[in-house]
């Protein structure tokens, strides 16, 4: 029997119950690997990351809780997460190397790339104080920090639905401030 529900299949598929947790593999596996590599461009590490997701949705290593958002949220942010960590521990192996070669070469190019780089932070930071208190904190936690929009409801004590109303207003706001003055955050 097919279930619809995925809260229903993922209760299931925590207690070990196959069936369940190849409904929700089948169901879900394209989305998360589409997400994965979204952010990766990388089809490898797409396929591990998909691999460790649903290996932790197997072990319940992390829980989910139909009363705080979707279940695809949920899966979703755990894929994020885990992309922008495999991403990072591949940057940090590669960037001894990385160092020793830029060290070698100075490039004018590069040193204008910082300075438009550094005029476009100021833009942002200059757009960013605009917005209210609220909104700055909640893009600051996500955006700068990078945690996921479950860990700023709970640190912050709020709804994860006033999290991710609070970051779509907020580029929203800021998207029409960085516009209004030509200015693209791109």
């Amino acid at each position: 029997m097919i279930e619809k529900d995925d809260a229903s299949l993922y209760a299931k598929a925590a207690n070990k119950d196959r069936i369940a947790f190849e409904q929700l593999y089948d169901r879900y596996e394209k989305l998360v690997y589409s997400f994965a590599y979204r952010i990766t461009k990388d089809t490898t590490l797409s396929e591990e990351i998909i691999q460790d997701v649903f290996m932790k949705l197997w072990n319940g290593t992390n829980l989910y809780d139909e009363k705080k958002g979707k279940f695809s949220s949920w899966l979703l942010t755990i894929t994020r997460n885990k992309a922008i960590d495999e991403i990072r521990k591949r940057q940090r192996h590669t960037h001894e190397e990385v160092i020793e070669k830029d060290s070698l070469v100075v490039d004018e190019a590069s040193t204008e790339r910082k300075i438009e780089q550094k005029e476009q932070r100021e833009k942002i930071q200059q757009a960013m104080s605009n917005l209210k208190i609220e909104q700055k904190q909640i893009i600051e936690l996500f955006y700068f920090k990078g945690l996921s929009q479950q860990k700023i409801a709970d640190q912050c004590e709020i709804p994860l639905g006033t999290v991710k109303g609070r970051i779509r207003i907020a580029l929203k706001h800021l998207k029409n401030m960085l516009g209004k003055e030509g200015r693209d955050i791109t």
